[in-house]
């Protein structure tokens, strides 16, 4: 079979020949190839923003995966890859009043959408259409699955891997402020 009718996924394992067979790497499950690869890239850090009694000590994780689709990989129909994600937290308590919801935006924060109402810290599940993302959540009054963005103070924030890719105008001698400074690494 010549290499231009092999495709590659981003799954783990998983190598798709020409026409449509699928096997997975000796040893491999077919459920694994649907989890993250590596821990280091499929995974990123919820940093408590310290604004909301009660939630500064919070440390919270981002688990990210390609959602299942029988063509390999999931875009969205501006050809963005389809994400999903999933939010542990530790040390967070949930507000007596009001409710913690979810959000996922652009880095430039010119697209906002309400993904969920966080109800259980040891897991929720969300899903976001673009490459470089960030996930917010807030303490709002109440939800809202029509709110265009957030009106409570940011709880937790975190940014994708593939958003902390930027330009090196910020570093080196144009350096002005560190990423760190934000709480990422």
């Amino acid at each position: 079979m010549p290499w231009s009718s092999l495709i590659l996924t981003p799954l783990v394992g998983l190598l798709v020949l020409g026409a449509g067979e699928a096997t997975a790497a000796p040893g491999t499950e077919v459920a694994e190839c649907l989890q993250p690869a590596s821990p280091d890239y499929y995974q990123f850090a919820m940093v408590p923003t310290g604004r909301v009694p009660g939630t500064g000590n919070a440390r919270g994780t981002a688990d990210v995966w390609f959602p299942h689709t029988p063509f390999g990989v999931a875009v969205s129909p501006d050809g963005s890859y389809r994400y999903q994600f999933r939010l542990r937290f530790e040390r967070l308590r949930l507000p007596r009043q009001g409710s913690f919801v979810v959000w996922v935006t652009t880095t430039d924060l010119d697209q906002v959408e309400a993904v969920g109402e966080l109800s259980d810290t040891g897991a929720f599940e969300g899903e976001v259409g673009w490459n470089k993302f960030l996930v917010v959540v807030t303490h709002e009054d109440a939800f809202d699955p029509e709110a265009v963005t957030w009106k409570g103070p940011v709880v937790v924030r975190g940014m994708s891997r593939s958003g902390m890719m930027h330009t090196m105008a910020g570093h080196g001698p144009f350096e002005q402020e560190k990423c760190s400074s934000y709480g990422y690494e």
